[in-house]
């Protein structure tokens, strides 16, 4: 040591107090050190995304391109619950109580559940929880990397009995909440989500041909059986066949209402928050389409995922019925087209004229033979207008 630097004295009483005051600060600084960051703690907004749709319209292959990003808390019809408990009920009635579900979940509030699931419950008491990469994925579960492509069966097999208290942890680490409804036939009843200021609210109208939708219901009829009745206000009565097209003349009328709704003056609060999607355009150019949608909703397409969603859309075939709900490897445009070789030109005839206004609405061009059904060269899917499917402002 130099000569003449002298160090400080301390009384023992001093240097205890000094060595305490450090060692808290230490304990302090290995307590409190941050895990994964919420949205809110970095300083981002969460971004809350509601794929609004019907059955059979490409909805659960939608939700798929949500749930495979690794900033996406996904769940699949979470309103399914409101439905399976209150089925003597209508659609018409059940509107608030599945807004309110669908706001809770937004907000990461599981508890929401308690009136419609059992006390003692794990993740697998979700409605098709294993198509959520996220319920599969840390904190919620360890069965997939969260950067990873999940996989249903893995999935089922490892993460059945994790807590259902999980889903609420895994859900506030993640920027996006993405929920997919079948459950919603009109807009107005979001409004109040719309103007919620703890919502970051957009909406992803996702459509599908009449016709096409007509040909996917008659192949699932009886796992719709339960939905058709509470569409049609049986009072609990399941209906599986439906001659009369009443069900085509609901979904088609919702379609048109919500669209007009968001396109004809829409209130200003829907101002950049609503985006209009056909299946067909997503079969045609399907990475295009997905990039235009992630944009919109503030996500980018990973190398990994544009892969996925290559092999997705470009397999063989175009389903078998019990696929129903599963989003499995087919050839998307060929997905698109199978109502034209399916169905008789007598029902094509019958949908066309229950669903004019939306076929007209939404781009779809008639048929009115069996020869133009048939000659696949002549495209029945007509160019979008920017009115159609994007927010139009009032002017």
């Amino acid at each position: 040591m130099a000569a003449g630097m002298r160090l400080p004295r301390f009384s023992n009483k001093t240097a205890t107090t000094l060595l305490l005051a450090q060692t808290i600060c230490l304990l302090l600084f290995v307590v409190y050190q941050p895990g994964p960051s919420s949205p809110t703690e970095t300083g981002r907004e969460r971004v809350h995304v509601l794929v609004l749709s019907s059955w059979r319209s490409g909805s659960s292959f939608v939700g798929q391109l949500f749930s495979q990003h690794p900033d996406v808390f996904y769940l699949m019809e979470p309103a399914w619950h409101v439905w399976t408990t209150l089925r003597q009920s209508s659609a018409k009635t059940l509107h608030m109580a599945v807004r309110d579900l669908v706001r809770s979940v937004f907000l990461c509030d599981m508890d929401v559940f308690d009136a419609y699931m059992p006390q003692s419950r794990n993740l697998s008491a979700f409605f098709k929880w294993e198509v959520s990469r996220a319920l599969c994925s840390p904190p919620a579960c360890s069965a997939f990397p969260r950067g990873a492509i999940s996989k249903e069966n893995a999935c089922r097999t490892l993460c059945t009995r994790q807590p259902f208290s999980l889903a609420q942890e895994a859900c506030r680490s993640y920027s996006h909440v993405v929920l997919k409804e079948v459950r919603f036939f009109n807009l107005q009843v979001l409004y109040p989500l719309l103007r919620d200021p703890a919502l970051n609210l957009r909406i992803v109208h996702l459509v599908r041909d009449p016709r096409a939708v007509l040909r996917s219901r008659e192949a699932a009829a009886q796992l719709l059986a339960l939905d058709n009745g509470i569409v049609l206000g049986t009072h609990g009565k399941w209906v599986e066949a439906d001659p009369h097209l009443h069900l085509m003349r609901e979904v088609c009328r919702s379609h048109v209402h919500i669209a007009e709704a968001a396109t004809v003056k829409p209130p200003p609060f829907l101002r950049g928050r609503y985006r209009l999607v056909r299946f067909e355009d997503l079969a045609r150019e399907p990475l295009a389409e997905i990039r235009a949608l992630y944009a919109f909703t503030g996500l980018s397409l990973t190398p990994q995922l544009k892969t996925w969603i290559h092999n997705i859309t470009h397999g063989s075939g175009v389903g078998k019925a019990f696929e129903a709900f599963r989003t499995s490897s087919r050839n998307a445009r060929n997905v698109s087209q199978a109502w034209r070789q399916a169905l008789p030109f007598t029902k094509i005839r019958h949908v066309q004229k229950v669903c004019a206004s939306a076929l007209q609405l939404l781009g779809y061009r008639p048929v009115y033979s069996e020869d133009e059904q048939h000659n696949l060269t002549m495209d029945l899917v007509l160019p979008r207008g920017p009115k159609h499917f994007s927010w139009a402002s009032s002017d």
